[in-house]
């Protein structure tokens, strides 16, 4: 009999993959280090499945916009200065990385793998015994001005080509899609393999499940440190016991970086900070998910709440608000959708969560040298959520010895050793 896989971090990465583990008759231990009723970046997000998001963040032009929007107060991105090694390395490398050659080589793995996702979250809507409002409708990249509407068309026709499908609409092709909102916008493009979903129902069915199916979740079981020999690990230290597995599998998030340093294994990440908003009796709901183009702000409609969120603020592991960047959100959310109201948000909780950001756009995904029996599945920074089934498939096809459903090699665990 196999021994247990002992899966590090409660997100919905480490769930999917106790989830298909599970499936697979593996016996699995989950060690979270928040509390059960815990809060953490698989919980507030916009829930977007995003298979339009095949272009990795280390783009051509991604370093100039974010300088200029660095001397923005409300902007959509900062990064706090602070003399800090490691977040000059991972800029160092990001700009390395923000080139035509790397967009070309991981488009089609970000395509394919997030086509699969959306493909096991419909698995997930027929099989799984609760719902989560998943909506498969696209997701609108909704354009103030003409000249974002042509960007994104210029967009759409590359995104058709890769085998992403789209439609270019106007303002009045938007408003007879969905009658029931109103619209301030030059037109949009429609993503049509998008989708949407409630990330925190989903978080509840999943552990419900991974419960049911015979997993064991341990809460307040932060990884202190590791116990093993040689390239072989044997446990995992946290200040609930020690937990030893046949194999582990590194999904902490924004926290893997530590635990990998621990055991020889570097993960160079930053945490980039988002919020978010719910409206739970929005004054009209939209029917489509959506992306404020100019903006880089996030709608997503979740039952019958409206989410809004948004920014990348690399400031460290810190999780404080920064009220001018909310704002920033808020601002631009009424632009867009002028029925509503700044003052909509006064009295509402601000959600913030860090998302783990490797400086290259690419997740960490697959076996290390590091440990020959450590599964390395982290670093999927805004799509966290979008990848996290396809994530969960990959980690127990690779500790069941099953051929994986995608390449790996452009996100590689010791790429960057």
């Amino acid at each position: 009999m196999s021994g247990p896989v002992v899966i590090v971090g409660g997100g919905i990465v480490g769930l999917s993959a106790a989830y298909e583990l599970l499936r697979r008759g593996r016996s699995v231990v989950l060690l979270e280090k928040g509390a059960a009723d815990h809060d953490s970046c698989s919980l507030g997000n916009a829930g977007m499945i995003v298979p339009s998001h095949f272009v990795p963040l280390a783009a051509p032009g991604m370093v100039a916009l974010g300088l200029k929007w660095m001397f923005d107060r409300e902007s959509p991105f900062w990064v706090r200065p602070r003399l800090d090694a490691d977040l000059f390395s991972w800029g160092w490398k990001f700009w390395r990385a923000s080139t035509s050659a790397h967009v070309e080589r991981c488009t089609p793995v970000l395509r394919d793998l997030n086509l699969r996702s959306r493909e096991l979250f419909l698995r997930h809507r027929a099989e799984l015994p609760a719902a989560f409002d998943l909506e498969d409708v696209g997701l609108l990249a909704l354009c103030r001005t003409q000249r974002a509407l042509d960007h994104e068309a210029a967009f759409a026709a590359k995104s058709n080509a890769v085998g992403v499908p789209t439609e270019v609409l106007s303002a009045d092709e938007v408003r007879r899609r969905d009658p029931g909102v109103d619209y301030a916008i030059a037109g949009a493009v429609l993503f049509t393999k998008d989708a949407h979903l409630d990330p925190r129902k989903l978080v509840a069915v999943l552990t419900a499940e991974v419960v049911r199916l015979g997993g064991r979740i341990v809460f307040d079981a932060e990884v202190t440190g590791w116990k093993g020999e040689g390239d072989l690990l044997r446990a995992a230290v946290t200040k609930q016991g020690e937990f030893a597995g046949e194999t582990f599998v590194l999904a902490a998030g924004a926290w893997s970086p530590a635990a990998a340093a621990a055991l020889g294994l570097r993960l160079p990440m930053q945490a980039g900070k988002g919020y978010s908003m719910r409206l739970e009796h929005p004054v009209q709901r939209p029917k489509y998910c959506s992306l404020l183009m100019e903006a880089r702000v996030a709608v997503t409609p979740m039952g019958s709440a409206l989410t809004v969120g948004g920014t990348m603020e690399i400031t460290g592991n810190d999780l404080s608000v920064n009220p001018a960047r909310v704002r920033g959100i808020r601002k631009a959310f009424v632009q867009y959708y002028p029925a509503f109201k700044e003052a909509d948000f006064e009295a509402l909780p601000v959600w913030s969560g860090l998302r783990p950001c490797p400086p290259d756009g690419m997740p960490y995904l697959g076996r290390t040298r590091a440990k020959r029996n450590l599964v390395v599945a982290t670093g999927h920074s805004m799509m966290g959520l979008s990848l996290g089934p396809v994530t969960g498939e990959i980690v127990a096809q690779l500790v069941c010895g099953e051929p994986t459903s995608v390449a790996l090699r452009e996100v590689d665990p010791d790429r960057h050793a």
